[in-house]
């Protein structure tokens, strides 16, 4: 069955960092373009960072110079590297894989920053 299982959120304080991972099964992982959604609490959910199968990335503005999203096709794991956290990043943040006319979520891994 398709899988997709993000760890590595925590609590962190402003300033620092994590890096998010996401590991998946049950599907061929290359084919597909693959995202980093977040949830804050009130909030819609919104687009963090995506890769295609060609490993072009796109980000939101917010976050643009401080993240950094990047797959190992391999190991079939996309990762979300996070520096210079604000508490304005905390959220659920939620690992996708899109294919035209499918896609699969993970369960979400929370990140939390503050002081």
């Amino acid at each position: 069955q398709v899988q997709l299982v993000e760890s590595g959120g925590g609590l962190v304080q402003p300033g620092g960092s994590l890096r998010l991972s996401c590991a998946a099964s049950g599907f061929t992982f290359s084919r597909y373009a693959m995202g980093w959604y977040r949830q804050a609490p009130g909030k819609e959910r919104e687009l963090v960072a995506s890769i295609n199968t060609g490993s072009r990335t796109n980000y939101v503005d917010s976050v643009k110079g401080r993240f950094t999203i990047s797959r190992d096709n391999a190991k079939r794991t996309v990762y979300l590297q996070m520096n210079s956290l604000k508490p304005e990043d905390t959220a659920v943040y939620y690992c996708n894989a899109y294919f035209p006319n499918r896609d699969y979520w993970g369960q979400g891994t929370q990140v939390t920053v503050s002081s």
